[in-house]
Protein backbone atom coordinates (compact mmCIF):
# COMPACT_ATOMS: atom_id res chain seq x y z
CA UNK A 1 0.00 0.00 0.00
CA UNK A 2 1.49 3.39 -1.07
CA UNK A 3 1.30 5.68 2.08
CA UNK A 4 1.83 8.69 -0.06
CA UNK A 5 -1.73 9.65 -0.70
CA UNK A 6 -2.27 10.15 3.32
CA UNK A 7 0.70 12.58 3.33
CA UNK A 8 -0.83 14.77 0.88
CA UNK A 9 -3.28 18.04 1.66
CA UNK A 10 -3.24 19.74 -1.33
CA UNK A 11 -4.02 17.85 -4.69
CA UNK A 12 -3.78 19.43 -8.42
CA UNK A 13 -4.48 18.05 -11.55
CA UNK A 14 -1.89 19.02 -14.17
CA UNK A 15 -2.15 19.29 -18.45
CA UNK A 16 0.30 16.77 -18.65
CA UNK A 17 -2.45 14.11 -17.15
CA UNK A 18 -0.54 13.64 -13.75
CA UNK A 19 -2.23 14.08 -10.82
CA UNK A 20 0.20 15.42 -8.34
CA UNK A 21 0.20 15.70 -4.15
CA UNK A 22 2.00 18.20 -2.21
CA UNK A 23 2.73 17.91 1.64
CA UNK A 24 2.99 20.50 3.53
CA UNK A 25 4.37 19.13 6.50
CA UNK A 26 6.91 16.77 4.73
CA UNK A 27 7.63 19.67 2.46
CA UNK A 28 7.18 16.90 -0.63
CA UNK A 29 5.47 16.42 -3.99
CA UNK A 30 4.65 13.48 -5.43
CA UNK A 31 3.47 12.25 -8.76
CA UNK A 32 0.54 9.53 -8.99
CA UNK A 33 0.65 8.07 -12.55
CA UNK A 34 2.58 6.11 -15.15
CA UNK A 35 4.78 8.82 -16.59
CA UNK A 36 5.70 6.41 -19.20
CA UNK A 37 2.16 6.23 -20.67
CA UNK A 38 1.01 9.99 -20.75
CA UNK A 39 -0.90 11.87 -23.85
CA UNK A 40 -2.40 14.95 -24.21
CA UNK A 41 -5.70 13.19 -24.00
CA UNK A 42 -5.29 12.12 -20.39
CA UNK A 43 -5.31 15.87 -19.23
CA UNK A 44 -6.77 16.47 -15.97
CA UNK A 45 -9.77 19.34 -16.42
CA UNK A 46 -11.83 19.02 -12.86
CA UNK A 47 -11.12 17.16 -9.63
CA UNK A 48 -13.25 16.78 -6.43
CA UNK A 49 -13.88 14.78 -3.55
CA UNK A 50 -16.06 11.25 -4.25
CA UNK A 51 -17.09 10.97 -0.66
CA UNK A 52 -17.38 13.01 3.01
CA UNK A 53 -14.61 11.29 4.19
CA UNK A 54 -12.09 12.71 1.73
CA UNK A 55 -10.67 8.74 0.83
CA UNK A 56 -11.72 8.96 -2.50
CA UNK A 57 -10.80 11.40 -5.70
CA UNK A 58 -12.56 11.62 -8.55
CA UNK A 59 -10.31 12.82 -11.43
CA UNK A 60 -11.97 13.96 -14.89
CA UNK A 61 -9.92 13.88 -17.93
CA UNK A 62 -10.06 15.09 -21.46
CA UNK A 63 -11.02 12.14 -22.82
CA UNK A 64 -14.20 11.82 -21.20
CA UNK A 65 -13.62 9.84 -18.45
CA UNK A 66 -13.72 10.44 -15.14
CA UNK A 67 -11.28 8.16 -12.54
CA UNK A 68 -11.89 7.47 -9.01
CA UNK A 69 -8.07 7.74 -6.84
CA UNK A 70 -7.81 6.06 -3.59
CA UNK A 71 -6.20 8.79 -0.90
CA UNK A 72 -5.30 5.08 0.97
CA UNK A 73 -4.48 3.32 -1.14
CA UNK A 74 -2.42 5.79 -3.52
CA UNK A 75 -3.40 4.50 -6.72
CA UNK A 76 -5.97 4.73 -9.18
CA UNK A 77 -9.22 2.07 -8.45
CA UNK A 78 -11.37 2.42 -11.33
CA UNK A 79 -12.72 4.57 -14.56
CA UNK A 80 -15.93 5.59 -16.18
CA UNK A 81 -16.80 6.99 -19.53
CA UNK A 82 -18.97 10.37 -18.89
CA UNK A 83 -18.28 12.13 -22.17
CA UNK A 84 -16.97 11.85 -25.28
CA UNK A 85 -13.69 14.41 -26.44
CA UNK A 86 -16.24 15.79 -29.19
CA UNK A 87 -18.42 17.70 -26.54
CA UNK A 88 -15.66 19.58 -24.94
CA UNK A 89 -13.83 19.57 -22.01
CA UNK A 90 -15.00 19.16 -18.68
CA UNK A 91 -16.12 22.30 -16.89
CA UNK A 92 -17.55 21.06 -13.58
CA UNK A 93 -17.72 17.82 -11.43
CA UNK A 94 -19.45 17.18 -8.60
CA UNK A 95 -21.24 14.60 -6.33
CA UNK A 96 -24.16 14.33 -4.48
CA UNK A 97 -24.52 11.41 -2.52
CA UNK A 98 -24.52 7.93 -4.90
CA UNK A 99 -25.01 10.50 -8.06
CA UNK A 100 -22.36 11.93 -9.74
CA UNK A 101 -22.74 15.64 -11.37
CA UNK A 102 -20.91 16.32 -15.18
CA UNK A 103 -21.22 19.17 -17.21
CA UNK A 104 -18.73 19.84 -20.48
CA UNK A 105 -18.36 22.72 -22.55
CA UNK A 106 -21.14 22.24 -25.36
CA UNK A 107 -23.26 23.08 -22.20
CA UNK A 108 -24.31 19.43 -22.01
CA UNK A 109 -24.62 18.56 -18.00
CA UNK A 110 -25.52 15.16 -16.98
CA UNK A 111 -26.32 12.84 -13.28
CA UNK A 112 -25.35 9.37 -13.61
CA UNK A 113 -25.91 6.84 -11.23
CA UNK A 114 -23.65 4.02 -10.34
CA UNK A 115 -25.84 1.14 -11.40
CA UNK A 116 -26.08 2.68 -14.25
CA UNK A 117 -24.14 2.84 -17.52
CA UNK A 118 -26.38 6.01 -19.11
CA UNK A 119 -27.32 9.24 -17.13
CA UNK A 120 -30.21 9.11 -15.51
CA UNK A 121 -30.77 13.17 -16.16
CA UNK A 122 -29.51 15.02 -18.92
CA UNK A 123 -30.34 18.87 -19.89
CA UNK A 124 -28.77 21.61 -22.03
CA UNK A 125 -27.35 24.31 -19.54
CA UNK A 126 -26.07 26.87 -23.14
CA UNK A 127 -23.33 26.96 -25.24
CA UNK A 128 -20.00 27.42 -24.11
CA UNK A 129 -20.19 26.85 -20.52
CA UNK A 130 -16.85 27.98 -18.68
CA UNK A 131 -17.62 26.56 -15.07
CA UNK A 132 -20.08 24.64 -13.18
CA UNK A 133 -20.39 24.49 -9.40
CA UNK A 134 -22.26 23.12 -6.63
CA UNK A 135 -24.23 24.54 -3.82
CA UNK A 136 -22.13 23.16 -0.77
CA UNK A 137 -25.33 23.67 1.89
CA UNK A 138 -28.30 22.10 -1.15
CA UNK A 139 -26.01 19.63 -3.03
CA UNK A 140 -28.91 19.39 -5.24
CA UNK A 141 -28.18 23.02 -6.89
CA UNK A 142 -25.60 23.67 -9.68
CA UNK A 143 -24.49 27.10 -11.12
CA UNK A 144 -23.57 26.87 -14.57
CA UNK A 145 -22.25 30.16 -17.00
CA UNK A 146 -20.46 30.43 -19.87
CA UNK A 147 -19.67 32.93 -23.14
CA UNK A 148 -22.39 34.38 -23.78
CA UNK A 149 -24.25 31.91 -21.76
CA UNK A 150 -25.80 33.87 -18.45
CA UNK A 151 -25.76 32.62 -14.99
CA UNK A 152 -28.19 29.71 -14.50
CA UNK A 153 -29.12 28.05 -11.03
CA UNK A 154 -30.60 24.24 -11.51
CA UNK A 155 -32.29 22.54 -9.17
CA UNK A 156 -31.57 18.71 -10.32
CA UNK A 157 -34.58 17.00 -8.74
CA UNK A 158 -36.75 19.50 -11.18
CA UNK A 159 -34.60 19.68 -14.19
CA UNK A 160 -37.01 21.13 -16.42
CA UNK A 161 -36.56 24.35 -16.43
CA UNK A 162 -33.59 26.64 -14.66
CA UNK A 163 -34.39 27.86 -10.79
CA UNK A 164 -33.27 31.18 -11.71
CA UNK A 165 -31.81 32.64 -14.81
CA UNK A 166 -29.74 35.78 -14.82
CA UNK A 167 -30.17 38.85 -17.06
CA UNK A 168 -27.55 40.45 -19.15
CA UNK A 169 -26.69 44.26 -17.75
CA UNK A 170 -28.31 47.05 -19.30
CA UNK A 171 -27.25 48.33 -22.91
CA UNK A 172 -24.42 50.68 -22.43
CA UNK A 173 -24.65 54.33 -22.99
CA UNK A 174 -24.11 53.80 -27.07
CA UNK A 175 -27.65 51.55 -26.71
CA UNK A 176 -25.54 48.43 -27.42
CA UNK A 177 -25.64 44.97 -26.16
CA UNK A 178 -23.03 43.99 -23.65
CA UNK A 179 -20.82 41.27 -23.73
CA UNK A 180 -21.39 38.32 -20.84
CA UNK A 181 -18.67 35.83 -19.75
CA UNK A 182 -19.01 34.18 -16.79
CA UNK A 183 -16.38 32.06 -15.77
CA UNK A 184 -15.93 31.21 -12.71
CA UNK A 185 -19.41 31.41 -9.76
CA UNK A 186 -19.58 30.54 -5.93
CA UNK A 187 -22.68 30.00 -3.80
CA UNK A 188 -22.30 32.81 -0.71
CA UNK A 189 -22.89 31.11 2.65
CA UNK A 190 -26.48 32.03 4.35
CA UNK A 191 -27.65 33.43 1.74
CA UNK A 192 -29.39 32.77 -1.52
CA UNK A 193 -26.48 34.92 -3.69
CA UNK A 194 -24.10 33.83 -6.34
CA UNK A 195 -21.07 35.86 -6.85
CA UNK A 196 -19.66 35.52 -10.03
CA UNK A 197 -16.57 36.62 -12.50
CA UNK A 198 -16.22 37.20 -16.01
CA UNK A 199 -13.89 37.47 -18.50
CA UNK A 200 -14.54 41.22 -18.62
CA UNK A 201 -12.77 41.88 -15.56
CA UNK A 202 -15.89 42.12 -13.48
CA UNK A 203 -17.71 41.04 -10.50
CA UNK A 204 -21.49 40.43 -9.65
CA UNK A 205 -23.34 39.30 -6.83
CA UNK A 206 -27.00 37.66 -7.79
CA UNK A 207 -29.88 37.51 -5.52
CA UNK A 208 -32.13 35.14 -6.66
CA UNK A 209 -34.94 35.88 -3.47
CA UNK A 210 -35.80 39.31 -5.23
CA UNK A 211 -37.39 39.85 -8.55
CA UNK A 212 -34.58 41.39 -9.95
CA UNK A 213 -32.60 38.93 -12.20
CA UNK A 214 -29.96 41.55 -12.71
CA UNK A 215 -26.75 42.25 -10.54
CA UNK A 216 -27.49 43.64 -7.06
CA UNK A 217 -23.60 44.27 -6.99
CA UNK A 218 -20.99 44.65 -9.51
CA UNK A 219 -17.48 45.62 -9.59
CA UNK A 220 -14.09 45.34 -11.26
CA UNK A 221 -10.87 44.58 -11.16
CA UNK A 222 -7.59 45.39 -12.98
CA UNK A 223 -7.87 45.41 -17.11
CA UNK A 224 -7.65 41.36 -17.78
CA UNK A 225 -9.84 38.68 -18.12
CA UNK A 226 -10.65 37.38 -14.56
CA UNK A 227 -10.63 33.21 -14.50
CA UNK A 228 -11.32 31.85 -10.97
CA UNK A 229 -12.79 33.14 -7.26
CA UNK A 230 -13.08 31.75 -3.73
CA UNK A 231 -15.22 32.54 -1.15
CA UNK A 232 -13.15 32.70 2.26
CA UNK A 233 -14.98 31.80 5.77
CA UNK A 234 -17.33 34.09 6.13
CA UNK A 235 -18.79 35.04 2.39
CA UNK A 236 -18.03 38.72 3.27
CA UNK A 237 -15.30 38.84 0.58
CA UNK A 238 -14.15 37.44 -2.25
CA UNK A 239 -10.79 35.92 -3.81
CA UNK A 240 -10.64 36.61 -8.09
CA UNK A 241 -7.46 35.78 -9.95
CA UNK A 242 -7.12 36.56 -13.52
CA UNK A 243 -4.53 35.71 -16.87
CA UNK A 244 -2.08 37.76 -16.16
CA UNK A 245 -1.51 36.41 -12.28
CA UNK A 246 -3.02 39.30 -10.57
CA UNK A 247 -5.12 38.01 -7.27
CA UNK A 248 -6.89 40.24 -5.07
CA UNK A 249 -9.92 40.44 -2.19
CA UNK A 250 -12.48 42.52 -2.79
CA UNK A 251 -15.18 43.57 -0.39
CA UNK A 252 -18.66 41.91 -1.57
CA UNK A 253 -20.65 44.64 0.72
CA UNK A 254 -18.95 47.92 -0.75
CA UNK A 255 -17.24 46.51 -4.03
CA UNK A 256 -13.93 47.79 -3.39
CA UNK A 257 -10.72 45.83 -3.45
CA UNK A 258 -9.60 45.44 -0.23
CA UNK A 259 -6.03 43.81 -0.86
CA UNK A 260 -3.93 42.25 -3.42
CA UNK A 261 -1.63 39.03 -3.01
CA UNK A 262 1.78 38.78 -4.89
CA UNK A 263 4.17 36.56 -6.06
CA UNK A 264 2.28 34.88 -8.80
CA UNK A 265 4.34 35.00 -12.67
CA UNK A 266 1.59 33.63 -14.47
CA UNK A 267 -2.18 33.30 -15.68
CA UNK A 268 -4.28 31.89 -12.74
CA UNK A 269 -6.44 28.69 -13.46
CA UNK A 270 -7.73 27.74 -10.34
CA UNK A 271 -8.03 28.96 -7.32
CA UNK A 272 -9.62 27.96 -3.75
CA UNK A 273 -9.92 28.88 -0.11
CA UNK A 274 -9.85 26.33 2.85
CA UNK A 275 -12.62 25.72 4.84
CA UNK A 276 -11.77 26.53 7.72
CA UNK A 277 -8.29 27.91 7.58
CA UNK A 278 -7.72 31.77 6.61
CA UNK A 279 -5.22 30.76 3.57
CA UNK A 280 -6.15 30.41 -0.25
CA UNK A 281 -4.26 28.25 -2.63
CA UNK A 282 -3.48 28.95 -6.16
CA UNK A 283 -2.20 27.44 -9.36
CA UNK A 284 -1.64 28.24 -13.08
CA UNK A 285 0.65 28.70 -15.71
CA UNK A 286 3.42 29.56 -13.96
CA UNK A 287 3.47 25.66 -12.62
CA UNK A 288 3.39 26.88 -8.94
CA UNK A 289 0.96 25.73 -6.16
CA UNK A 290 1.26 29.11 -3.98
CA UNK A 291 -0.49 29.43 -0.53
CA UNK A 292 -1.36 32.95 0.81
CA UNK A 293 -2.41 34.21 4.09
CA UNK A 294 -5.63 35.76 4.16
CA UNK A 295 -4.91 37.71 7.27
CA UNK A 296 -1.93 39.56 6.55
CA UNK A 297 -1.69 38.34 2.57
CA UNK A 298 1.49 37.09 2.86
CA UNK A 299 2.87 34.39 0.65
CA UNK A 300 3.15 31.72 3.23
CA UNK A 301 4.05 28.43 0.56
CA UNK A 302 5.92 28.06 -3.14
CA UNK A 303 5.96 24.52 -4.77
CA UNK A 304 7.39 24.25 -7.99
CA UNK A 305 5.50 21.30 -9.77
CA UNK A 306 6.67 21.00 -13.04
CA UNK A 307 3.92 21.15 -15.16
CA UNK A 308 1.19 23.69 -16.31
CA UNK A 309 -1.70 22.80 -14.12
CA UNK A 310 -5.27 23.19 -14.18
CA UNK A 311 -7.22 22.74 -11.06
CA UNK A 312 -6.72 21.79 -7.48
CA UNK A 313 -9.04 20.78 -4.32
CA UNK A 314 -7.65 21.10 -0.52
CA UNK A 315 -8.05 18.86 2.35
CA UNK A 316 -10.74 20.22 4.42
CA UNK A 317 -8.04 19.33 7.63
CA UNK A 318 -5.27 21.20 9.03
CA UNK A 319 -3.04 22.03 5.43
CA UNK A 320 0.06 21.67 7.36
CA UNK A 321 -1.05 18.61 10.05
CA UNK A 322 -1.47 16.40 7.46
CA UNK A 323 0.80 13.81 7.63
CA UNK A 324 2.95 15.35 9.97
CA UNK A 325 2.92 12.58 12.47
CA UNK A 326 3.25 10.03 10.19
CA UNK A 327 6.26 7.92 9.52
CA UNK A 328 7.16 8.49 5.51
CA UNK A 329 9.92 6.01 5.33
CA UNK A 330 11.73 5.71 1.79
CA UNK A 331 8.42 6.94 0.41
CA UNK A 332 8.13 10.24 1.42
CA UNK A 333 11.74 11.21 0.24
CA UNK A 334 11.28 9.91 -2.68
CA UNK A 335 11.40 13.21 -5.22
CA UNK A 336 8.75 14.25 -7.83
CA UNK A 337 10.37 12.42 -11.21
CA UNK A 338 11.94 15.16 -13.43
CA UNK A 339 9.48 15.65 -16.62
CA UNK A 340 12.01 16.91 -19.19
CA UNK A 341 11.19 18.69 -22.32
CA UNK A 342 12.40 17.81 -25.49
CA UNK A 343 14.74 20.99 -26.09
CA UNK A 344 16.56 19.91 -23.24
CA UNK A 345 17.03 16.04 -24.17
CA UNK A 346 18.00 17.35 -27.54
CA UNK A 347 21.03 19.43 -26.18
CA UNK A 348 24.46 18.53 -26.54
CA UNK A 349 26.56 17.86 -23.77
CA UNK A 350 29.71 19.54 -23.20
CA UNK A 351 32.58 18.48 -20.90
CA UNK A 352 35.46 19.99 -20.01
CA UNK A 353 38.96 18.48 -17.58
CA UNK A 354 38.78 20.16 -14.62
CA UNK A 355 42.12 20.47 -14.39
CA UNK A 356 42.26 22.57 -17.91
CA UNK A 357 39.71 24.89 -16.58
CA UNK A 358 41.60 25.43 -13.22
CA UNK A 359 45.01 26.07 -15.26
CA UNK A 360 43.37 28.47 -17.38
CA UNK A 361 41.88 30.32 -14.69
CA UNK A 362 45.22 30.43 -12.66
CA UNK A 363 46.60 31.67 -15.41
CA UNK A 364 44.03 34.12 -16.10
CA UNK A 365 44.77 35.36 -12.73
CA UNK A 366 47.82 35.76 -12.67
CA UNK A 367 47.93 38.01 -16.00
CA UNK A 368 45.34 40.58 -14.44
CA UNK A 369 47.79 40.91 -11.53
CA UNK A 370 50.31 41.45 -13.28
CA UNK A 371 48.39 44.69 -15.52
CA UNK A 372 47.45 45.79 -11.84
CA UNK A 373 51.23 45.71 -10.66
CA UNK A 374 52.13 47.19 -14.24
CA UNK A 375 49.15 49.86 -13.86
CA UNK A 376 50.48 51.37 -10.09
CA UNK A 377 53.57 51.46 -11.41
CA UNK A 378 52.82 53.70 -14.49
CA UNK A 379 50.57 56.07 -12.26
CA UNK A 380 53.52 56.46 -9.33
CA UNK A 381 55.81 57.62 -12.08
CA UNK A 382 53.84 60.19 -13.65
CA UNK A 383 52.85 61.43 -10.16
CA UNK A 384 56.66 61.84 -9.69
CA UNK A 385 57.39 63.66 -13.20
CA UNK A 386 54.30 66.44 -11.99
CA UNK A 387 55.58 66.91 -8.99
CA UNK A 388 59.33 67.32 -10.19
Amino acid sequence: MDERGRLCSVWLGSETGILKGVSLSQKNAFNFCNTRHLSREQEVRALCWGDPAESELLVASRDGTVRTFSTEKGSFTEARVCGEPEQGCFSGLAVNGDALITCVECGTLRVWREDRSDPVTELHAGKNVSRMRQNPVHRNQVATGGKDTGLKIWDLDRPEQPAFTAKNLRDDWLDLRQPQWVRDMAFIPDSQKVVTCTGYHQVHVYDPSTPQRRPVLEAKFGEYPLTALSLPVGGSTVVVGNTHGQMAMLDLRKGLVCGILKGLAGGVRSLQCHASQPVVASCGLDRFLHIHSLDDRKLQHKVYLKSRLNCLLLSSRDLEEVGAGAAAGGAASEEVKEEEDEVWDAMEQVEEAEEKQKRKASGDEEEEEEEEVKKKKKSKKKRKKGQD
